[in-house]
């Protein structure tokens, strides 16, 4: 029992980079002995793959049935709602252009995988049709993803709409979430032995350098967070909220290193309410009501990281993304990212939704993801800043369009 206990007292990434080093030295040593720790890999691949309908279902309409609670959705939730909606969808951009331009994944194999077949092209006549279920057991059954986002957006919605009727089922999806999110921690903790085995493969088939291609990955999210803050958050304080750019940043420094530090937007709230009020001059009203709201809905750098590793990952499968298929990865990942549950490597699940939606399969999904989860926490340290960035931005503009903002107290000094 007590080494049960100590094992669990390790912090779970300290126990993946373990879990990883023991797989290079077993690909590295023993190649051979790659095959026999195979089945561990196989049952964390099917871990995933159980987990992703579910976890894609119910935490999509969960969230929206929270979100249109009426007394969240007055002037100021609308707008706060609107402005996530629209960065969060540019972030995905961002994120899938910085792996077109940059091409982290090309030239590498996962292992000697067999790229899953795509079948025949698919029209955008089609792709939309198939949105819309003629049966939505059978879409679940088959992890048809387009439908089941589509029916989750309709049950999250319905539920609102149908009022005090609509109640039990909005407790009942709040519950399922909970429930499902214990489910996914527990998954969680057979993570380092999928990935010992995982990696095992892979560098007994390619040896370490693999490793270089999750160099480049990191080089790419740390220039898509900056693309982010710079090109779309900066863009929006000084052009649409007509305020000082380098005053916004100065004045969030604080909120950003809590954000990059604990790789939590949740976290990061006590710090960004204080920001948000004593240096940005936003009203306790409007950073009461947006800044929470953020925590659970404003993801830009989830949705930056989810783009560009669904480049990656098509980039290592040898797969060329068509404009349908760019389209599609674009408004799924926009929307698997919008509804991503607050837990560590949740993007996990909202990945596999993505290439899902592009006929890639969970088994090929969870190879890349046994490759880049033990790099994760460094990485999704640096994709909670632009996340942090942009719900302060939010906040700010608003406040801006609230008149609930204070202009001489943003341009004044930044509060210790």
């Amino acid at each position: 029992m007590r080494v049960i206990r100590g094992w669990f007292a390790i912090p779970l990434w300290k126990r993946v980079v373990g879990g990883l080093l023991l797989g290079v030295a077993l690909g590295l040593i023993w190649p051979e002995g790659a095959g026999a720790v195979r089945l561990v890999g196989e049952l964390f691949v099917r871990l995933i793959k159980m987990l992703v309908v579910p976890v894609v279902l119910v935490t999509i309409s969960a969230g929206i049935a929270t979100l249109g609670d009426p007394r969240r959705l007055g002037s100021i939730g609308l707008r706060t709602v609107g402005l996530f909606a629209a960065t969060t969808l540019v972030a995905v951009s961002i994120g899938m252009a910085m792996g077109l331009v940059l091409r982290p994944g090309v030239g590498m194999s996962l292992g000697g995988v067999v790229p899953h077949p795509l079948g025949p092209p698919v029209t955008p006549a089609e792709q939309l049709l198939s949105i819309v279920p003629l049966n939505i057991v059978e879409a679940l059954g088959r992890g048809d993803m387009l439908a089941i986002i589509f029916v989750a957006v309709l049950l999250g919605a319905g539920s609102v709409m149908a009022g005090e009727a609509g109640k039990p089922v909005v407790a009942l999806l709040q519950g399922l979430s909970s429930v499902l999110l214990h489910i996914v921690r527990a998954v969680m903790e057979v993570t380092p032995f999928g990935v010992l085995a995982l990696i095992a493969q892979a560098v007994a088939v390619n040896g370490a350098a693999v490793f270089v291609h999750v160099g480049w990955l990191a080089l790419a999210v740390v220039l898509a967070s900056l693309v982010q803050m710079l090109g779309v958050h900066a863009v929006l304080i000084g052009l649409v909220a007509r305020l000082p750019v380098v005053r916004f940043f100065r004045g969030i420094a604080d909120a950003l290193v809590v954000a990059f530090s604990t790789a939590s937007s949740s976290a990061t709230l006590p710090v960004a309410l204080r920001v948000a009020q004593d240096n940005l001059g936003v009203s306790r009203g409007v950073a009461s009501t947006v800044l929470p709201l953020g925590a659970s809905i404003g993801k830009d750098g989830t949705a930056m990281y989810v783009g560009l590793l669904g480049q990656f990952a098509l980039q290592a499968l040898g797969i060329v993304p068509d404009a349908t298929m760019l389209v599609t990865m674009l408004l799924t990942g926009a929307l698997a990212a919008f509804g991503t549950a607050p837990v560590p490597s949740a993007s996990l699940f909202m990945l596999a939704a993505m290439l899902s939606a592009v006929g890639v399969g969970a088994e090929q999904t969870a190879l890349v993801v046994g490759l880049v989860l033990p790099f994760d926490r460094l990485l999704d340290m640096t994709r909670t800043v632009p996340s942090a960035s942009a719900n302060l931005a939010v906040a700010t503009l608003v406040a801006r369009g609230e008149d609930e903002l204070d202009a001489a107290r943003f341009r004044g000094p930044v509060a210790e």
